[in-house]
C-alpha cells in the first residue's frame, strides 16, 4: 500500500527556482511520484510513495524557509497514482489572478470538520463551494451553491456578480484541500465582508474524520490523481477520467454513445477536431500496448 500525502503551504520563497532541483532529486531517488508546484508564494502539490519515502520528502520540505509549520493530509493507494514525478515552478500555488490576494496577511475563521456540520445548518450561512464546476458535478455539501466556475480565476468575478446575494449572511467557503478558501477568504476579507469560514483541511479532511453516518456531504470528491475520486474514509471512489478533457466520468457516462475509452466523453464530445482525436485513439492503443506488456506508457 504507497502512502499520498497532499500538502501546501504559503510562505516567501526569494528563489524558488533553486529549490526546484534538489527536491526533484530526492523524490526520485525516493520512488516518490506526483506534482509539486513552487512559486514566490510557497508550496503545493500532491505526491505518492513508500511511506519510508514520503517521510524523506515531507522532512526536506518542513525543511525549507518558513515550512516548519506544513501540514498534509494523508491517503493510502494499492498502486501508484501518478505515471512521473513533477516540480514546476509557477506564478501561483493556486491560480487566482489577484495580485493583492495575500492568505499571509490573514485569512477566514478555521472551522473544524466536527463543527462544519453545525456551522452550514444555520440559516444565516450561505455555503460556498469555490471548486470548479466539474469537480462539483460528482459531489458537494448539502445545500452549498456552486458558483459554476471552469477555473478558481473567474471566483472574483463570480463575486462580484452575485455579492449582493449574500447581504447579512456569514459565508463558509470548502475546497478539497484547504487552499483555495485560503486566497478566497482573503479575497472576501479584502471585500469588507466581515464574517468569513472555511472548512480547516478541506473535503478530504472531513470525509477521513466524520463518519459517513453522521455526514452531510453528498458523492465524491474529486482528486488530481489517477484515483480520480474518494469518498468517505478517503477510498478510492467509483469514477475514472476522460483521456481527451480528464474530466470525471460515472459509470453512466462510460455508457453513454459518446464516450470512448482514452478519447472522448460527453462532457467534452464537441471540443476537440478529429485530428485531435486521432491522435487521442493512437495514444490509448500505444497504452493499451504497453500494459500487455507489463510495461509503464511513457506518455502516461
Amino acid at each position: 500500500m504507497l502512502i499520498v500525502a497532499a500538502l501546501y503551504h504559503f510562505t516567501r520563497f526569494p528563489d524558488p527556482a533553486a529549490l526546484r532541483g534538489p527536491l526533484l532529486d530526492l523524490c526520485l531517488t525516493q520512488g516518490v511520484k506526483g506534482s509539486l508546484l513552487l512559486a514566490g508564494e510557497g508550496i503545493n502539490g500532491t505526491i505518492a510513495g513508500p511511506r519510508r519515502g514520503i517521510d524523506a520528502v515531507l522532512a526536506h520540505i518542513r525543511a525549507l524557509p518558513g515550512c516548519t509549520d506544513l501540514d498534509w493530509k494523508e491517503s493510502h493507494a494499492p498502486t501508484m497514482p501518478f505515471g512521473k514525478m513533477k516540480v514546476k515552478l509557477k506564478r501561483e500555488i493556486v491560480t487566482m489572478g489577484q495580485p493583492d490576494v495575500d492568505p499571509q496577511a490573514g485569512v477566514g475563521s478555521y472551522v473544524s470538520p466536527a463543527e462544519w456540520n453545525a456551522l452550514i445548518s444555520a440559516p444565516d450561512v450561505a455555503v460556498i463551494d469555490t471548486r470548479n464546476d466539474y469537480e462539483v458535478a460528482i459531489g458537494t455539501f448539502e445545500g452549498a451553491i456552486d458558483p459554476g466556475t471552469r477555473s478558481f480565476s473567474q471566483f472574483p468575478h463570480w463575486w462580484e456578480a452575485n455579492r449582493d446575494r449574500f447581504h447579512n449572511k456569514r459565508i463558509a467557503m470548502f475546497c478539497t484541500g484547504g487552499i483555495r478558501c485560503e486566497k478566497s477568504t482573503n479575497f472576501l476579507l479584502q471585500q469588507g465582508v466581515e464574517n468569513v469560514y472555511h472548512l480547516k483541511g478541506g473535503i478530504l479532511k472531513y470525509l477521513e474524520d466524520v463518519p459517513q453516518d453522521q455526514s452531510m456531504w453528498q458523492g465524491e470528491c474529486f482528486v488530481f490523481d489517477q484515483r480520480v475520486s474518494v469518498g468517505h474514509g478517503l477510498v478510492p471512489g467509483t469514477l475514472s477520467s476522460c483521456g481527451a478533457c480528464r474530466r470525471p466520468v460515472t459509470a453512466e457516462g462510460r455508457g453513454d454513445p459518446a464516450y470512448e475509452e482514452g478519447v472522448c466523453c460527453p462532457a467534452c464530445k464537441d471540443e476537440y477536431t478529429p485530428a485531435d482525436r486521432d491522435r487521442f485513439r493512437e495514444r490509448q492503443r500505444q497504452m493499451k500496448l504497453a500494459e500487455a506488456r507489463g510495461e509503464p506508457h511513457l506518455g502516461a
